[in-house]
C-alpha cells in the first residue's frame, strides 16, 4: 500500500500552526510502520510546497529529500498566497499515477481545503479513479466558509468543490469537526480519528528525548498562557474584553505569531483596557521549549470561534496544565468528560465568571496537574491511533475497488 500525502504546507512552515504539527507527526509515524502481511515498512511519500508565509523554505525543489525520516519532495509555488499554486507539484502527483505498477494499492490523502494544492490534486484523483482521503483540517465548517474570501469559496464549493468532496472518504478529527462538516456535504464517507501530536514527552527530531518538567502547586498569581497562532478566530478579544473585567491577580503570557496588523491591533486593545502590562508577548516558541513554558502556567486559555481539534489542549494537558476552552473547540467535550479543564460560551460575562471560579478552584488545578498527564499519554497513544489511520486507508481501498468492480 503506497499512500501520497499532499499538503500546501509542510514542516518546517511551523507559522502555519497546528496543521503542520498533525500532518508531519502523522506521516513520521507512518513511515515507522510495517505491514501487517509483509516485512516492508510503509510506502509514504510526501508532495508538498516551499510555502512559508509570504516567503519560501530554503529547500531543493523538486529533490527527495527526508525529513524526521519522510520522504518529502518539495515544489516551488507561483503564487505566494493562500491558494499555494504549484504545476510542478500537480504533475509530480499526475505521474506517480501514470506510472503506478497494475495492482497497486494507491490512496491519496489530502490535508487542508480552499487551496489549489488540495482541491487541484483532488480533481486529479478522481480523474485517474485512485480513492481520496480528506483531512480538511477546520476548513469544511460554517464559520469557514462565511470567513475570509467567502464569495471566492462559494463559488469554488458550487462549480467543483462540491462534486470533488462528494467523491472523498473524509477525516475528521472530532466529532465536533464531523457534524461541521456533514452540513457541508454528504462523501463517500466519514471517519473520526485525533491528531496525532507531539506531547510533553517527546520532541522532533532524529531521535526523542524527554522533557522533564517539575510538579508545582498552583500560583497565587492565576498565570495563563496562550500558545497557538494569533488570529481573529482564536477569540483574544473576548479574553482580553473578560480579563478587563476580573478582579483578581492574573498575568497572561502570548506565545504564536500572526499578521502583524492583527497583532498590533490586539495590542491596542490591551492598552485601551489598561492591562498590557500584565501580558506578555514571546512570539515563536520552539517545540523544545513550549512544553516546560506551558508547565509553568496554571492554565492554557483558548476561546476560540471555531477549531475542528486543537492541538494545544492535550499539549497543555500532557504538561499537567489545566485548560479553558470555548465550547465550539473540538476537543470541548473530551475536556468535559475527563474532567481537565473548563468550559465556556463565546460570551464575556461568562468567560470572565470561569476565570474567577478557576483562580479559586487550586484544588482541581492540583488534580489535573497529578492526573492528567498520564491519562493523556494513554488517550493519544501514537501506535493506537495509526492503526486507525491505516484501518482507515485498508478500508478505503477495500470500497474503491468493490466500486470499480460494480461499474466493469
Amino acid at each position: 500500500m503506497k499512500i501520497i500525502h499532499i499538503t500546501a504546507s509542510y514542516i518546517p512552515a511551523y507559522l502555519y500552526g497546528g496543521p503542520i504539527q498533525s500532518v508531519g507527526k502523522l506521516c513520521e509515524v507512518l513511515s515507522t510502520i510495517t505491514f501487517r502481511d509483509a516485512a516492508k515498512k510503509q510506502q509514504i511519500e510526501v508532495l508538498t510546497t516551499t510555502a512559508n508565509g509570504t516567503g519560501e523554505l530554503h529547500v531543493a525543489s523538486g529533490k527527495r529529500q527526508f525529513v524526521n525520516g519522510v520522504s518529502v519532495y518539495y515544489f516551488r509555488r507561483w503564487t505566494k498566497d493562500h491558494s499555494h499554486f504549484s504545476p510542478l507539484l500537480l504533475n509530480r502527483l499526475n505521474t506517480i499515477m501514470l506510472q503506478r505498477l497494475k495492482g497497486e494499492k494507491l490512496v491519496i490523502h489530502i490535508h487542508a481545503w480552499w487551496n489549489l494544492v488540495s482541491v487541484l490534486s483532488c480533481w486529479i484523483a478522481k480523474w485517474h479513479q485512485i480513492p481520496v482521503v480528506l483531512s480538511p483540517r477546520g476548513m469544511l465548517s460554517v464559520y469557514s466558509q462565511n470567513n475570509r474570501h467567502s464569495i471566492a469559496k462559494t463559488a469554488i464549493h458550487k462549480l467543483v468543490g462540491k462534486r470533488l468532496l462528494q467523491y472523498c472518504h473524509i477525516h475528521a478529527t472530532s466529532e465536533q469537526e464531523q457534524k461541521e462538516i456533514l452540513k457541508i456535504v454528504q462523501p463517500k464517507s466519514i471517519t473520526v480519528i485525533p491528531n496525532l501530536l507531539n506531547m510533553k514527552h517527546t520532541v522532533p527530531g532524529n531521535k526523542y528525548r524527554e522533557i522533564h518538567t517539575k510538579f508545582q502547586e498552583p500560583h497565587e498569581n492565576l498565570r495563563l498562557i496562550f500558545l497557538s497562532r494569533i488570529e481573529e478566530k482564536k477569540g483574544l478579544d473576548l479574553l482580553f474584553d473578560a480579563l478587563a473585567l476580573v478582579n483578581i491577580s492574573w498575568s497572561l503570557t502570548l506565545a504564536g505569531t500572526g499578521d502583524k496588523n492583527y497583532v498590533e491591533s490586539l495590542g491596542k486593545k490591551a492598552k485601551a483596557l489598561k492591562i498590557n502590562e500584565r501580558i506578555k508577548w514571546l512570539g515563536l516558541v520552539t517545540d523544545e521549549d513550549k512544553f516546560e513554558l506551558m508547565a509553568n502556567h496554571d492554565l492554557c486559555v483558548l476561546t476560540s470561534y471555531n477549531e475542528n481539534f486543537a492541538n494545544v489542549v492535550i499539549e497543555s494537558l500532557s504538561t499537567g496544565t489545566a485548560v479553558l476552552v470555548s465550547d465550539k473547540v473540538g476537543l470541548s467535550q473530551y475536556v468535559r468528560n475527563s474532567g481537565f479543564g473548563w468550559l465556556t460560551k463565546l460570551n464575556v460575562k461568562e468567560i470572565s465568571q470561569q476565570l474567577i471560579a478557576i483562580s479559586g478552584d487550586k484544588k482541581k488545578l492540583s488534580w489535573i496537574r497529578a492526573n492528567a498527564p498520564q491519562v493523556i499519554r494513554q488517550d493519544f497513544d501514537d501506535q493506537n491511533l495509526v492503526s486507525k489511520y491505516i484501518d482507515l486507508y485498508r478500508n478505503v481501498i477495500i470500497k474503491s475497488t468493490n466500486e470499480h468492480k460494480r461499474n466493469e
